[in-house]
């Protein structure tokens, strides 16, 4: 890089520090200013910090990589988690649900479901140390992407027997570190909305000079990985590559690492199920916490419908990386190998002087946004459901807001010292999404739809399936995604059923508190009979509509992320189908969810 590119980022992160350093006295009064900014945030600003923090540096890497190997049916595959769709769920009626719980974290929402006795310290125990786990990895992922994107600019050398890798990231953590501790979620907010902005600004830019600089050819090679490490080159086309419709079977070789997609429709079938699974069991960490801050039922809907548009925006420029990428390779007839490393290849050498430090900043703001909020929203799990619950209840807001920046330390640690074991972005990702996701899936969905379910049969299937996926990852981590999620959410399922049958029901009084409060829909028929006709008619009408707008709402997200993305890859006839389809999706969407938002 440049002078002048470096310049760029210097400001950035100068200016990154400068606002923890402004929010630090609002954050350090006590612990619900440090990790739900006191209910105080604008619907937009949370929105717009959702967004940022989805828009991480290994997730975007992850995208680019299906995108240049597979083209547009790449997208598909990350409907197991990067196309982030459960925010359809969120945005229809799942953030509302948990706003209502006014919890600060998914444990202390444990206590409210299943009351304050053993069996709801149990469940909000396991839940917390469930979520705990969960985050470390998702540091540990966040630092494996943040290195190998980092080290290829800044050129950090290995050092004490540890790679470039490791310096490089550990760089970004410190940094990104002094402003997550010191001003807790108002300088994450804040520190997201100002790095959404500028991360805004470098799409457009990208897109621009991929429509106006960069062609595809009708016919040019791209590169996968090969399971030995070594990567093969395949020939594809322009229309095979720009198709929307996804084949059922890709004739990827054999012993390629992508040769687990070559069942393609099978599992993108999973991945939907799969997602459609999560999103009607909620999330937890920095996703619900957003949503835990909102102020209102209607601030819950307009933030997700914000967060999502703006997210829609990520795939133009993960199109736009990609042809750049293939574009590079056919002009000068080095195939880029690796698809991990296309973006900061891209980068390197085709974006200008100037620009490449503005991009370079967008991206290390995409990497740090992820990474405050996600280790801000594991902090308050320490702090509210373990220290100040279990070990120390007489704790001052003083002592409280120590334990938050003390925990906010060692889960960075931890997950830093795992990079040196795991080298491939893919590989953790896909533990996350379908080893840790399918260990903690069914205990979640349970726990909304079924009035039966108890504390007890919580925490016995997030311990079995927690167990099951450490089990896994250590003794089988090669197997395919799929038969991962079946083994392990079948065990966790069966460990949730038993330990609930098993064991006492609820007490009924905490039932009949928590299904007034929160209004889920489901098996809730020996509840909803203990409360009045009125009550319960307005229930079930805003449970109607929310169960049909999601059908409206699932499809409306996918058709939005494509029809944006095809933009770029200037398929126009397609564009044309896609753009009618979007249209269709948002009157449904607006008559059944949206227009209701007030009266809710």
């Amino acid at each position: 890089m440049s002078f002048i590119d470096y310049t760029i980022v210097f400001i950035y992160l100068l200016s990154m520090v400068g606002i923890g350093v402004y929010f630090q006295k609002k954050a350090s009064s006590n612990i619900d200013s440090y990790f739900l900014a006191n209910n105080k945030l604008p619907w937009w600003a949370l929105g717009a910090s959702g967004m940022a923090s989805n828009l991480d540096i290994s997730g975007t890497m992850i995208n680019v990589a299906f995108i240049y190997a597979l083209g547009a049916s790449g997208f598909f595959i990350e409907i197991r988690g990067g196309i982030v769709l459960i925010m359809a769920f969120l945005m229809v009626f799942m953030g509302k649900w948990n706003r209502r719980s006014k919890v600060m974290t998914m444990a202390e929402w444990m206590e409210l479901r299943f009351g304050s006795g053993f069996e709801g310290k149990l469940a909000r125990l396991l839940s917390a140390i469930a979520t705990l786990l969960s985050t470390v990895a998702i540091v540990t992922y966040f630092a494996i992407g943040a290195g190998k994107f980092v080290g290829e600019f800044l050129g950090i050398p290995s050092f004490g027997g540890l790679p470039s890798e490791f310096w490089a990231s550990s760089l970004m953590i410190f940094l990104a570190m002094i402003y997550t501790v010191t001003s807790g979620l108002y300088g994450v907010v804040w520190t997201d909305v100002f790095q959404g902005f500028l991360i805004f600004t470098t799409i457009i830019i990208i897109c621009f000079i991929a429509v106006t600089k960069f062609n595809l050819p009708e016919v040019f090679n791209i590169s996968i990985p090969m399971l030995d490490g070594s990567f093969k080159q395949i020939e594809t086309s322009k229309e095979a590559w720009t198709s929307v419709i996804p084949k059922w079977h890709l004739n990827l070789p054999a012993d390629s690492a992508y040769s687990i997609y070559n069942l393609f429709g099978i599992a993108i079938l999973f991945y939907l199920i799969k997602t459609s699974i999560e999103g009607y069991a909620g999330t937890g960490g920095y996703m619900i916490q957003r949503f835990f801050a909102s102020r209102s039922d209607r601030d819950a809907g307009l933030l997700s419908l914000f967060w999502t548009t703006l997210l829609a925006f990520r795939w133009p420029f993960v199109a736009a990386i990609a042809i750049m990428g293939i574009a590079y390779g056919a002009e000068t007839g080095n195939v880029i190998e690796d698809p991990e490393k296309v973006l900061p290849i891209v980068i390197n050498q085709l974006v200008p002087f100037g620009l490449k430090g503005l991009l370079v900043a967008g991206l290390m703001a995409a990497a740090m946004s992820t990474f405050d909020s996600v280790v801000n929203a594991g902090a308050s799990y320490w702090v509210k459901d373990i220290y100040h619950t279990f070990i120390n209840r007489n704790a001052t807001e003083k002592n409280l807001v120590f334990q938050s920046r003390l925990s906010s330390v060692v889960i960075v640690a931890i997950g830093l010292f795992l990079t040196l074991n795991i080298t491939s972005i893919n590989d953790i990702w896909g533990w996350l999404t379908m080893g840790i996701g399918a260990g903690l899936i069914i205990p979640l969905l349970i726990r909304w739809y079924w009035w039966r379910m108890n504390g007890y049969g919580f925490a016995i299937g997030t311990g079995a399936g927690m167990i099951a996926a450490i089990i896994q990852r250590l003794a089988v981590p090669n197997i395919e995604e799929y038969w991962s999620f079946i083994i392990i959410s079948g065990i966790s399922l069966l460990g949730t059923v038993l330990g609930t049958l098993l064991t006492p029901k609820t007490n009924e009084d905490t039932l009949i508190k928590f299904f007034k409060q929160t209004k889920p829909f489901g098996f809730w028929k020996p509840i909803r009979d203990k409360i009045e006709i009125k009550d319960y008619e307005e229930i079930r009408k805003e449970n109607r509509r929310d169960i049909i707008a999601t059908f409206f709402a699932v499809p409306w997200q996918l058709v939005l992320f494509l029809t944006i993305m095809f933009i770029v890859l200037q398929e126009y006839d397609t564009l044309i189908y896609l753009v009618g389809l979007l249209i269709l999706l948002s009157i449904g969407l607006y008559n059944f969810w949206f227009k209701h938002l007030d009266k809710e």
